[in-house]
C-alpha cells in the first residue's frame, strides 16, 4: 500500500531534481540526454498527474491492469475452443461438486456418519506432491503448499461442499487464463495473477461461517477468540498508520540481541559504512571476505542471532570478514544512483580493505540486488585491476532479467512510468510500498493467513529474528531504482552487455574469478532458474547451488538448525550448457546446509593460514570509529 505524500504543486513539481526529467537510466547507459525541451519541462505535469493516480492505486497502474484484462477477455471471446475447455471442465466437476452437496441425504440414508475420507475432497486433493499437479476429469489439481483445507474438519458437510467448490472455481479460472490463443504472455500472467487475488480473498478459510476451525472455536471460546482478534486488527492499523514494526519485533534490536557479533565500522560515508569483524581464531586465511548485502535490506539479515548468523559462522571459520552496511536514503538522496552504489560502496570498501590487508585479493559475496551490483563491478575489475578479487559468490542474484518471475509482473513500462511519478514526487521508493508488492506476490501465506490466525482465531505468535529483520524496511532513492527499473528489469541490459559504469560498456564475459551461485527453490523474488542464467553469461568456472527455503529462510540457512538439503554441481568452460530442468534432473539431493560446501569452497580457494591483520588500519586513516552494527543499520 501506498503513503500518501504531501500534495505537490507545479511550482514546487518544477524545482524537484531539475537534472532528473528525463529518464534516468540515460546517463547510467550511456545514452545521450540532449537539451531540455519545453516538453522536457511539461513532463513535470504528467508526473503530478500520474502520481497522484498512483497514491490511491497502491502504486498499480490501471492503465496497465486495463489493457491486460482486455487482452484476455476479447481473445477468450474469440476463442471457442478454449471456451469450450472451461465448460467441458466445469461440467466434468459438476457431478463430484453435487455428489459432496448431497452427502447428509445419502449418509442418513445409509445411517453412516458424512466424514469420510472421501467425503475430503479437498483434502484429498492436498495429499498431491507434485508442484504442477495435473487436475483429473471433475478433480481438481491444488498445490502442495495449498495448506487452506487441511485440517480434519474440512471434511465435515457442508465444509468439504463449499472447499470442493471453491477448488473448482479455482482449477476453472486456471484453465481460462492460461495459454488463450493470442494473448500477450505479461497480459496473461497479470490476469492470472490478478484472479487469484481475488480467489484467494473469497476463499472460505477466510469466513467465521465458512471456516470450520474458526466456527469450532468461536464456540467453544464463547467469542473470546474475536475480541482477541479485534484488537489485534485494531494494533495492527494503529502500527501501520504510524509507520511501526509489527507486534514483537521491537524484542529484537540490532546490537542487543541480533547484529551481535563483535566488529567495528572502521569507514563511513554518505552512503555506507564498512564493518571489519574481529578474528575468533588465533590463524586466519589471507584472503579477506567482503559481504555486500542489498540496500532493499539491512545487513544484518547475515548478522542475525548468533546460531544463525552467516558473518559470525565465517569468523569461526577463519576469516577475516568485512561487511557493507547501507544508509537507509530520505528524499534528500533522491539522486543517488546505481554508479553510486558501485563507487561509494563497493569500491570505496575494497579500497579500505587494501589498506588493511594489503596484496591480498577479496573473497566478494554479494546477495541479492548486492549480488546483482557485485556482479557488475567483478566484470569492470577485471579490466581495470583484475587482481583485486580471488571469487565471486552470488546469493539469491540476478544477472539476466528475462525471467524475473511473478516480480516481473509488476514491471513493464507503463508500472514503471507510475513507480516513476510516485518516485519522482516522493524522493524514494517507501519501504511500505516495496512491502505491498511483495505480499502480493504470496498473499495467501503473508495476508490470509495471517488474518485468519491474528484476526479469527485470536491468536498472536511472536516474530523470530528473521521476521523482525523482515520488517525492519528500507527505502531507495528515486535515480538509483529508477536505473534498476529501466536498465536492468525492462532492457535487460546487464546480460546483453549494455549497460555501462563510467560511460565504458561492461560486459559478465569478461569475469574470470571462480563463482560460487546460490539459487533458492522457493524464491519468488530471484526465481532460481532466473538465477541459473549466468552459466551463460560468462566462462568462469561455476558453482551452482540449489538450496532448499526461500529468497531468505534459503539463504540464512545453518546447519543443524533444520532440517534442510541442497544441490550443487560444479560447470566449466568447455563442458556442455544444460537447461535448468536438465541440470536438477542430473544433480543429486544433499542434506544439510549449502553453507557447509560452500565454506570448504572458500578454503580451497585460499592461501595457507597467517596471523590475522589489524582493526582497520590507523596510519592509514582507516581507525576504528565506532563498535558494530555502526550508525547506518539504526536509522529509520
Amino acid at each position: 500500500m501506498a503513503s500518501v505524500a504531501a500534495p505537490v504543486t507545479v511550482a514546487q513539481a518544477a524545482s524537484i531534481a531539475p537534472g532528473m526529467r528525463e529518464r534516468a537510466a540515460s546517463t547510467w547507459l550511456g545514452r545521450p540526454e540532449g537539451a531540455p525541451t519545453a516538453s522536457a519541462h511539461l513532463r513535470d505535469l504528467d508526473r503530478l498527474l500520474v502520481s497522484t493516480v498512483g497514491q490511491w492505486t497502491g502504486g498499480t497502474s490501471p492503465v496497465t491492469a486495463a489493457l491486460a484484462a482486455f487482452d484476455w477477455w476479447a481473445h477468450l471471446l474469440a476463442s471457442p475452443a478454449k471456451q469450450i475447455e472451461v465448460m467441458q471442465w466445469l461440467a466434468e466437476a459438476a457431478p463430484r461438486l453435487a455428489e459432496r452437496a448431497c452427502l447428509p441425504a445419502r449418509a442418513a440414508a445409509a445411517n453412516m456418519p458424512t466424514a469420510t475420507p472421501k467425503a475430503a475432497g479437498a483434502s484429498a486433493a492436498l495429499a498431491s506432491s507434485s508442484p504442477a499437479a495435473k487436475a483429473t476429469p471433475g478433480e481438481p489439481a491444488v498445490l502442495p503448499q495449498d495448506k487452506r483445507f487441511s485440517a480434519p474438519a474440512w471434511q465435515q458437510w457442508p465444509f468439504c461442499t463449499w472447499a470442493q467448490g471453491f477448488l473448482v472455481a479455482q482449477q476453472a479460472w486456471r484453465i481460462a487464463t492460461e495459454g488463450v490463443p493470442g494473448v500477450a504472455r505479461h497480459h496473461e500472467d497479470m490476469v492470472a495473477f490478478g484472479a487469484r487475488q481475488w480467489l484467494d480473498m473469497a476463499a472460505p478459510s477466510n469466513g467465521l461461517f465458512t471456516n470450520p476451525v474458526v466456527l469450532e472455536r468461536t464456540l467453544r471460546e464463547g467469542g473470546a477468540n474475536l475480541v482477541r482478534g479485534a484488537l489485534h486488527a485494531a494494533e495492527d492499523a494503529w502500527r501501520d498508520a504510524l509507520d511501526l514494526p509489527p507486534a514483537g519485533a521491537e524484542a529484537y534490536e540490532p546490537g542487543h540481541n541480533v547484529a551481535v557479533t563483535p566488529g567495528q565500522v572502521i569507514l563511513r560515508n554518505r552512503l555506507a559504512e564498512l564493518i571489519q569483524y574481529a578474528p575468533a581464531t588465533a590463524k586466519v586465511r589471507p584472503e579477506p571476505v567482503l559481504l555486500v548485502p542489498a540496500w532493499i535490506m539491512k545487513y544484518y539479515v547475515l548478522d542475525l542471532s548468533p546460531h544463525n548468523s552467516l558473518v559470525k559462522a565465517l569468523v569461526d571459520q577463519g576469516f577475516t570478514v568485512f561487511v557493507i552496511s547501507w544508509k537507509n536514503p530520505g528524499p534528500e538522496d533522491r539522486d543517488i544512483g546505481l554508479e553510486d552504489y558501485l563507487h561509494i560502496g563497493i569500491l570505496a570498501a575494497l579500497q579500505a580493505i587494501g589498506e588493511v590487508c594489503p596484496r591480498e585479493p577479496v573473497h566478494a559475496v554479494g546477495y541479492c540486488l548486492g549480488g546483482t551490483l557485485l556482479a557488475m563491478a567483478a566484470a569492470a575489475l577485471t579490466r581495470r585491476q583484475p587482481s583485486a578479487l580471488k571469487s565471486l559468490t552470488l546469493l539469491a542474484a540476478q544477472t539476466d532479467f528475462s525471467d524475473p518471475g511473478e516480480l516481473g509482473l509488476f514491471i513493464d513500462d507503463g508500472q514503471v512510468e507510475m513507480l516513476d511519478s510516485l518516485m519522482w514526487r516522493q524522493g524514494v521508493l517507501q519501504s511500505r510500498q516495496m512491502k505491498g508488492t511483495f505480499q502480493m506476490l504470496r498473499s495467501q501465506d503473508l495476508v490470509w493467513s495471517y488474518r485468519l490466525l491474528n484476526y479469527l482465531l485470536g491468536e498472536r505468535h511472536a516474530p523470530n529474528d528473521l521476521m523482525a529483520w523482515n520488517a525492519d524496511g528500507t527505502r531507495l532513492p528515486y535515480r538509483m531504482h529508477s536505473e534498476y527499473l529501466h536498465s536492468l528489469f525492462l532492457d535487460n541490459a546487464l546480460a546483453h552487455g549494455q549497460a555501462r559504469i563510467d560511460g565504458e560498456p561492461i560486459n559478465l564475459a569478461h569475469v574470470r574469478v571462480p563463482v560460487f551461485n546460490v539459487g533458492a527453490v522457493q524464491d519468488h523474488v530471484a526465481p532460481w532458474r532466473s538465477v541459473f542464467k549466468l552459466h551463460a553469461l560468462t566462462d568462469a568456472e561455476q558453482t551452482f547451488c540449489l538450496t532448499a527455503g526461500g529468497h531468505n529462510v534459503g539463504i540464512v540457512n545453518p546447519p543443524g538448525a533444520a532440517r534442510t538439503s541442497h544441490r550443487l554441481r560444479r560447470w566449466r568452460a568447455g563442458n556442455p550448457l544444460l537447461t535448468p530442468d536438465q541440470w536438477l534432473e542430473r544433480t543429486p539431493v544433499t542434506e544439510g546446509s549449502w553453507w557447509t560446501p560452500w565454506f570448504a569452497w572458500l578454503h580451497a580457494h585460499s592461501g595457507p593460514w597467517r596471523r590475522p591483520p589489524t582493526m582497520g588500519a590507523p596510519e592509514r586513516g582507516l581507525a576504528p570509529l565506532q563498535a558494530a552494527p555502526g550508525h547506518h543499520v539504526l536509522q529509520r
